[in-house]
């Protein structure tokens, strides 16, 4: 799995996994398959190189098995991932 740039527009790493730390405008992090805050209207993290952005979003590393060939599967593929990781589960 090699490392690649985000798809301009996608945003489904900031839609389908939960975030428990905090966000600007969010201080109790997300849950599963809400809109992140800081998540602009062209899909794109309006907090992206700034400190405020969370570890765990920076830590985050788009792929080719991630991210598939459209939002859609990459949407699925990470949707599937938070429900595999789940506590809840």
């Amino acid at each position: 799995m090699s490392n690649l740039s985000c798809r301009t527009g996608c945003g489904a790493c900031c839609i389908a996994p939960s975030i428990s730390s905090a966000i600007p405008g969010m201080p109790d992090g997300k849950p599963a398959g809400v809109r992140c805050i800081q998540l602009g209207k062209l899909n794109q993290c309006m907090i992206f190189g700034k400190p405020e952005r969370p570890a765990v979003c920076e830590s985050l590393q788009a792929t080719q098995e991630m991210c598939g060939e459209s939002n859609e599967q990459a949407m699925h593929f990470l949707t599937r991932l938070e429900w595999l990781t789940s506590a809840d589960r």
